[in-house]
C-alpha cells in the first residue's frame, strides 16, 4: 500500500496521518470548506476539499466525494478513523465496488454487527452468550 485517504478530520486524521509516515505511506486528507484552516488540511501529503456546498457533517459523509477523490489522488486504501464513517455498511460497500481498500471491518461483519439479530445468531455460532 502506498497511498491512504482518510476520511475523518482533526486529532484522529492526525495520527492515522503519523502512523503512515513511520510507514512510509503517503497520504490524502479531505476537508470540508470550514476546515479549510484546519490541522489536519496541512498534515496530510496532499488534500482536498469534499462536498462542496454542505454543512461540515454532510461533506464528511459524501460517500461519493470520498471515493472520488481516493480515485482522483490514486489512494489504495480508506482508513475511515471512528465515527463518521467506520462503522457505515454502504460506504465499507463502496469502496469494495471501486477495488478500494476499507481498512476496517470487512462487509460481511458490518452487517452481521449491525444488525441485533444477525449478531445474536453470530455470537450463538461462535459459542459466544
Amino acid at each position: 500500500m502506498k497511498k491512504v485517504l482518510v476520511a475523518n478530520r482533526g486529532e484522529i486524521a492526525v495520527r492515522v496521518f503519523r502512523a503512515c509516515a513511520e510507514l512510509g505511506i503517503q497520504t490524502v486528507g479531505i476537508y470540508a470548506t470550514e476546515d479549510e484552516f484546519s490541522m489536519h488540511r496541512f498534515k496530510a501529503d496532499e488534500a482536498y476539499v469534499v462536498g462542496v456546498g454542505k454543512k461540515p457533517i454532510d461533506a464528511y459523509l459524501d460517500i461519493e466525494g470520498i471515493i472520488q477523490i481516493a480515485k482522483d489522488a490514486g489512494a489504495e486504501a480508506i482508513h475511515p478513523g471512528y465515527g463518521f464513517l467506520s462503522e457505515n455498511l454502504a460506504f465499507a460497500k463502496r469502496c469494495e465496488e471501486e477495488g478500494i481498500i476499507f481498512i476496517g471491518p470487512s462487509v460481511h461483519h458490518l452487517d452481521i454487527f449491525g444488525d441485533k439479530i444477525k449478531a445474536k445468531e453470530a455470537a450463538i455460532d461462535a459459542g459466544i452468550q
